[in-house]
């Protein structure tokens, strides 16, 4: 069985490109996590980690009281709160490291763009920070329009954008004006001015490159594969003048020059429209279209850049992958689930409204809690159970099933309760009862926040119905304030539900105070078979599942 449950996620999940090792896969329960939700979430997590998996718990909201005593009892750290799994533009196969630097010549940056197959790159500084977008549109413009009479770069850059040969290096860069030494060596002489910063462009001109190394300019480029003779050398070498020697004639040596340019020189557009690696993909789209632009500058939260996305390029993305554990309704799961890859689903509660596009590992099963079920996996893995873990496992079945007094309790449940009992060395009894006492409080808390605390949310034909559970020993602090609570409820009711009911459990008392919003008395009343009015106590009823929701269920679906 262990064999097969670890093939079946590499089979399912690593293999065909769909995933790597390295991918967390993300467990979580519904949203208002309670007890199970949050107990099954990371059990399960270290199951499928000591299977080799490499898994992370999360919970979908703020855990109430009874699961913070939980943890705190077994001295386990909260799970991380997950927002939503929605695809973020970091899965997306972008191009991922497209990137050229300010000081690489616009040579370089035009055969990067032309190996890559792409007409835009973004530029960064040495701090990886995004300096401008570039196109090879706006490279050919600029080279066609822009003068060339000056020079910005390194001398190994022109000496690579000119396939030249070195003769001297004295000077690292040079950022002075480009002369040619085309004129009469007498006219040369006589009209130009040259200063240190110069770079002359000069044939075979004995008395043209004579006059620049005396004048002592920064670097004088031979065109035609001209070589310095002995005594020009030696005046070079005297006057520290750099020297590079051009296979090229002297028009299409200029040209080289020009491209050896740092590509800064160039750059127009230093406010480019950028796009951030956690942003959300479907936003990116929505926006793109909004600006019309096809090339996008990724940043991290650093403001480091990344790469370039292009809207043309969004359709590869890798899905996060996502377990469910005690639930598999739509409308009680993380936002943007419909955008993540479910690879297995853990459940005790019917089947919803989440469907698959391939098929995974469902396991559904009609017991109390669905820590039940995963203490089955556990043995059925032949994987043992950490002291801490048995006793979140056993919180989970004491929370479901009312310290194992709910209607939906079954043997599995009391095996699993009693052997995890045993495991992380407590007593059922004292230890439920100081569990649910420690998570009964509604000191403090808002109406809205007791409604709130366990509430869920089911589709029955055309109407939704809400149903909210509160285990509680003091009722009295809600009775003083019911007309409160029914003042809100048929508030929530008005938004989207056609009934909105509230359970308050008595674990003692073994049932359960209910309220609801005022047009849904006589669903109510049908449901229950007798005359309710607001804070009514039905004896027996505690289950949400086995109880509360069929009955008003069935009452539905007989009006329709």
């Amino acid at each position: 069985m262990r064999k097969f449950c670890f093939l079946h996620y590499f089979m399912v999940y690593f293999n065909n490109g769909k995933g790597d090792c390295m991918t967390a896969i993300t467990i979580f329960g519904h949203r208002n996590p309670d007890t199970d939700s949050v107990c099954s979430a990371i059990s399960l997590s270290y199951l499928k980690n000591a299977l080799g998996l490499k898994t992370k718990a999360r919970v979908l909201g703020h855990i109430n009281k009874e699961s913070k005593f939980v943890l705190k009892h077994f001295g386990v750290k909260e799970p991380e709160y997950l927002n939503n799994v929605k695809i973020q533009l970091k899965n997306v196969s972008y191009s991922k490291g497209l990137l050229v630097r300010e000081t690489d010549s616009i040579k370089e940056v035009m055969d990067y763009l032309l190996e890559k197959k792409m007409t835009a790159v973004p530029v960064i500084n040495e701090y990886k920070r995004l300096v401008s977008l570039i196109t090879l549109k706006e490279i050919a413009m600029l080279f066609v329009n822009t003068s060339k009479d000056t020079l910005n770069t390194s001398y190994d850059k022109l000496l690579k954008a000119l396939n030249g040969k070195a003769i001297l290096k004295y000077h690292e860069e040079f950022n002075g004006k480009l002369l040619a030494g085309s004129y009469q060596s007498q006219t040369f002489m006589e009209n130009v001015k040259l200063s240190p910063s110069d770079i002359l462009i000069v044939g075979d001109r004995h008395k043209v490159i004579e006059c620049g190394l005396k004048s002592k300019i920064s670097l004088i480029v031979l065109t035609n594969g001209y070589e310095l003779s002995s005594d020009l050398l030696s005046l070079a070498k005297e006057n520290k003048v750099s020297v590079v020697s051009s296979p090229l004639d002297t028009y299409n040596t200029c040209n080289a020059i020009a491209l050896s340019n740092y590509v800064k020189t160039i750059l127009l557009n230093q406010n480019p429209s950028v796009v951030y690696e956690n942003d959300y993909l479907t936003d990116f789209l929505d926006n793109a279209h909004k600006q019309g632009f096809s090339n996008y500058p990724v940043l991290n939260k650093k403001g480091e850049c990344l790469g370039l996305i292009k809207v043309t390029e969004t359709g590869k993305y890798e899905k996060m992958p996502i377990i469910l554990v005690d639930h598999n309704q739509l409308d009680q799961s993380v936002p943007g689930i419909e955008e993540a890859e479910i690879v297995e689903i853990i459940d005790h509660h019917n089947l919803g409204t989440i469907g698959t596009k391939v098929p995974i590992n469902f396991r559904s099963m009609p017991v109390g809690c669905t820590c039940t079920i995963i203490y089955n996996l556990y043995l059925e893995n032949h994987v043992e159970i950490p002291k801490n873990i048995a006793g979140l496992m056993l919180s989970a079945i004491l929370s479901d099933t009312l310290i194992l007094k709910s209607p939906t309790t079954t043997e599995l449940d009391k095996d699993a309760a009693t052997k995890l009992a045993q495991i992380a060395d407590e007593d059922i009894s004292k230890y439920g009862y100081d569990m649910l006492k420690a998570g009964s409080s509604i000191e403090k808390m808002s109406v809205e926040d007791v409604i709130y605390q366990d509430f869920k949310s089911y589709n029955v034909g055309t109407m939704n119905l809400g149903i909210s559970q509160v285990i509680t020993m003091d009722f009295d602090s809600i009775s003083k304030n019911i007309n409160t609570y029914v003042k809100k409820l048929d508030e929530i009711a008005k938004g989207e539900y056609g009934a909105v009911a509230l359970f308050i459990t008595d674990v003692i008392k073994n049932g359960s105070y209910v309220l609801f919003n005022t047009e849904s008395q006589k669903l109510m009343e049908n449901s229950f078979d007798q005359k309710l009015e607001e804070g009514t106590f039905i004896k027996d009823l505690v289950s949400r599942k086995k109880q509360m929701l069929p009955r008003i269920m069935d009452t539905l679906e007989k009006q329709v």
